[in-house]
């Protein structure tokens, strides 16, 4: 044992050859011990003359050696393989310590040589997995991801997936794959994946099964397309009619949920009866003519027959002979008939002649009226505006004057510049927007009346605008120029901003702004469609203008993209509605663009004409705005008392209309309105009274409660619905009430939205709720239009267009106003900022804090370094 180990340290003897010192054809090989079973461990070298074993830095004793020589054929030079065996005893002893290695020595006379260490472990698998897969539903489409750890083991256990016990292949199938953590992945899920997924561990000493996770991939169904309305119940009178949808797009599978909504609609139709014809009494009997007869008629009037009625069966004519002495009257001769020809020629040149006289002097009267019938524009050129510090004898600001040698005809109206403040605009060290000083150039006329009067007539010759009288608590007109300007319509929220250099430079416009009743303006709706807004009209329609102007209105629908589809219409020339935008989605014109506020919208639009918003219910969800309103009498001379309480769509232009109509009535409002969220879920409104003091009044209605049908308050289309509450008083010293008013929709689940309305002595009579937040004039033209300064306008403008650095340009602007989602629009105009600015002005005219537009805009100029400053040599 001394000699081998001095052997096995002896270094290569001086002047030996290298190629003398063994080298290893076979060296011993990591192995791993399965169960109790001893492994073999070989190494093989030449030229060796000695070969021994060492495990763990101890010899193995040459006992368990298994020595075989040989002779390498192609060198002759001498080779030994030599064997061992481990059990599994040897290794448990160092177990814990250090891995179990051994190692290979060969010598020969010139020195030694050592071979790679060979480990072996006893192999090993566990039962138990660190992270099983567990049991799903998902939706189809959806990523699954089932978790897997195998269990510890020696070597480390490989893992492979099992779908109802046969073997997951990535290779076959793209849409799985396993993670380097074993973890299986279907990227999306289809019918065919729900099974049963189990995960296998496997090693060389066993084979392990996770307990099974089912996957069940679900489909939620989806409702089909509506089906035609049917036919309408009745063939004469009020009926119903229905449309039907199933839940089969897709059909809901595994378990998916069932389509949310109702599967029939119903709505209201009428059908006209048809009404036979019957004849009138005849009439009295003609005198007896030349020939001896006379005769009577009759009519089939009585009444006419219409919608597919039968006509009157008979004679319309009878005659019969007559004995009179009229009998014996020569018949007129030849030259009775040429007198009678010949007056009838005369009158009938006489009535020409009178027509053409008629005509020639309309033509001559009516002035503009035709080209503004043919083209709805004045061409009356204005100068371009002059912006100049004033002259001691002309303090406005701007000067305009008309220029008379370019064209003949007369200009409507007048702009009167009216300015009491500083005549320069100084900012030296100012705020940077504060306004031009009290300048103000309003719309004047000479005589408002008569120019009202007028400027109807006209319209009212145009055969678009039959609707449109209505007089001119409705309606706004002025006349505009490239400076634009701003019509409202008080007290009704509905505005038109026309901006500055909207209409073309040398122009002038004479435009108008008129809200429509329901009833003047037919709007078809179909299915769950219901009107949001009021119908405006804005025109004349064939105006050009270079910029969009904006029309403000109110709505009152709850808007959400999941509850509602959200379409403005537009009608044409023909008299039929077109759906020019839907809300949400991308514009497939420049012409018109919409921003929807929680209670008013605004229309971008470069054609005027008449619009209205209209929306479809896409789920039981959908709910509109009422405003609740009760009136009273304001004296009670009888017995008898009566509450209205009206159901209006939540805007103002329609409480405008009723405070107006009960005005003329002598009722007073009760209280302040309440808004109700009146829901598309086909139920009607119920409205009950409540709490009386019995001894003092009673009801004299018969029912418990008053109903109004949910298609008359869901379409829209009747503005002033109301139920009327009568009550009696037992005394006339009876002279107050207090009662209780309940208005409710009943839903599917029996739940209730209820309003209290508590009447006393104190608050019975309330004073009119007219709003006063707008201006009351109805035109303002040029600056006055606007809270922005024109000049501090300009200078935004174009530092704001161009892009800015670090992003400071009108995008920040936008970002800062929270318009940022409109940057797609305002991006597509040859001026973002321009239409940022008239945004503002729309919105928050004339109450608009201008402070915090300068801040904003200040705060713009501090990212980009630029300061917005205009001085006084500018101005």
């Amino acid at each position: 044992a001394g000699a081998q180990q001095s052997a096995t340290v002896a270094n290569p003897a001086s002047g030996a050859s290298p190629d003398l010192l063994p080298h290893f054809q076979l060296e011993p090989e990591d192995v791993y011990i399965v169960k109790n079973k001893a492994v073999s461990l070989a190494c093989r070298a030449t030229p060796a003359t000695q070969i021994y074993f060492k495990c763990n830095g101890e010899w193995v004793h040459q006992g368990d050696h298994i020595t075989q020589h040989s002779t390498d054929r192609s060198t002759g030079l001498p080779v030994m393989e030599v064997r061992i065996e481990v059990t599994r005893q040897q290794v448990e002893k160092i177990f814990g310590l250090e891995e179990y290695w051994c190692q290979c020595v060969a010598w020969s006379s010139s020195g030694t040589t050592k071979s790679q260490k060979a480990f072996v472990r006893i192999a090993y698998l566990r039962k138990n997995f660190e992270q099983e897969p567990t049991a799903r539903e998902v939706s189809i489409e959806q990523g699954i991801v089932l978790p897997c750890r195998p269990p510890e083991g020696i070597p480390p256990a490989e893992v492979e997936w099992l779908r109802n016990e046969e073997l997951v292949d990535p290779a076959l199938d793209a849409n799985v794959y396993v993670t380097p953590e074993h973890s299986l992945v279907l990227r999306q899920a289809r019918l065919a994946d729900t099974a049963n997924y189990t995960c296998v561990a496997k090693n060389i000493v066993a084979r392990r099964r996770s307990s099974s996770a089912a996957i069940i991939v679900y489909v939620n169904g989806g409702w089909s397309t509506w089906t035609q309305w049917s036919g309408c119940s009745t063939s004469c009178g009020r009926g119903w009619q229905k449309r039907s949808r199933t839940c089969t797009n897709p059909t809901p599978l595994n378990g998916g949920a069932f389509c949310e909504g109702q599967n029939v609609q119903k709505t209201a139709c009428t059908t006209l009866c048809p009404v036979d014809g019957a004849w009138s009494e005849w009439s009295k009997w003609s005198e007896c003519g030349a020939e001896c007869t006379h005769w009577r008629s009759r009519e089939c009037s009585d009444p006419a027959p219409r919608n597919g009625g039968r006509d009157c069966h008979g004679p319309e004519l009878d005659t019969r002979n007559c004995t009179s002495e009229l009998c014996t009257h020569a018949a007129p001769g030849a030259e009775d008939v040429a007198l009678y020809v010949g007056l009838v020629a005369v009158a009938v040149c006489l009535v020409l002649l009178l027509l053409v006289g008629l005509l020639v002097y309309c033509r001559k009267k009516g002035g503009l009226d035709a080209d503004v019938a043919d083209s709805s524009i004045l061409t009356a050129g204005f100068q371009p505006v002059s912006i100049k510090p004033s002259k001691a004898d002309n303090p406005s600001l701007l000067t305009i004057q008309p220029d008379l040698s370019t064209t003949t005809m007369t200009y409507q109206g007048s702009l009167c510049p009216r300015q009491d403040g500083p005549a320069k605009l100084q900012l030296p060290n100012g705020h940077l927007l504060s306004p031009l000083g009290a300048g103000r150039h309003t719309l004047h006329h000479s005589s408002p009346a008569a120019e009202g009067a007028d400027f109807m007539a006209r319209l009212s010759t145009q055969s678009y605008f039959r609707s449109l009288p209505r007089g001119t608590n409705n309606m706004a007109y002025g006349t505009f120029n490239f400076l634009g300007g701003r019509l409202m319509i008080p007290n009704t929220g509905i505005s038109l901003l026309i901006p500055p250099d909207a209409i073309p430079r040398g122009k002038i416009y004479e435009v108008y702004l008129t809200l429509h009743k329901q009833e003047e303006v037919r709007l078809p709706l179909a299915g769950c469609q219901t009107l949001l807004s009021p119908i405006v009209s804005c025109g004349p329609p064939g105006v050009l203008l270079t910029r969009p102007a904006i029309l403000a209105m109110g709505h009152c629908v709850e808007a959400s993209a999941e509850n509602w589809s959200i379409r403005l219409k537009k009608q044409s020339c023909e008299g039929t509605w077109e759906d020019v935008l839907q809300l949400g989605a991308e514009p497939c014109t420049e012409l018109y663009y919409c921003q929807l506020e929680a209670q008013a919208c605004y229309v971008f639009t470069e054609q005027l004409g008449r619009f209205a918003l209209v929306g479809e219910s896409l789920s039981m969800a959908a709910s509109k705005r009422l405003k609740l309103v009760l009136f009273a009498p304001a004296a009670c001379p009888s017995l008898e008392y009566n509450i209205r309480v009206y159901c209006l769509s939540d805007t103002q232009d329609v409480l405008k209309e009723v405070i107006q109509l009960e005005k003329q009535l002598g009722g007073q409002m009760i209280g302040a309105p309440r808004v109700l969220h009146f829901k598309d879920s086909y139920h009607n409104l119920r409205l009950s009274i409540h709490d009386m003091p019995s001894s003092l009044w009673k009801s004299k209605l018969l029912a418990s409660y008053q109903e109004i049908p949910f298609y008359h308050i869901w379409s829209g289309l009747q503005p002033f619905l109301h139920c009327t509450f009568t009550l009696e008083r037992l005394s006339t010293s009876t002279c107050e009430l207090a009662c209780k008013i309940w208005v409710w929709q009943v839903e599917g689940d029996g739940q209730s939205f209820t309003v209290n309305f508590n009447i006393a002595k104190d608050t019975r009579f309330s004073d009119w709720l007219v709003p006063d937040n707008e201006v009351a004039t109805p035109a303002l033209v040029g600056p006055s239009a606007f809270k922005i300064p024109f000049l501090i306008r300009q200078k935004i403008i174009s530092s704001l267009d161009p892009p800015g650095t670090r992003g400071a340009d009108w995008r920040t602007l936008a970002q800062k106003l929270n318009l940022d989602s409109h940057l797609s629009f305002f991006a597509s105009k040859p001026s973002p900022t321009a239409m940022i600015l008239n945004l503002w002005e729309a919105r928050h005219f004339p109450n608009g804090n201008l402070s915090q537009l300068a801040a904003a805009v200040a705060e713009v100029g501090k990212q980009d370094g630029t300061l917005f400053a205009v001085s006084e040599a500018e101005c």
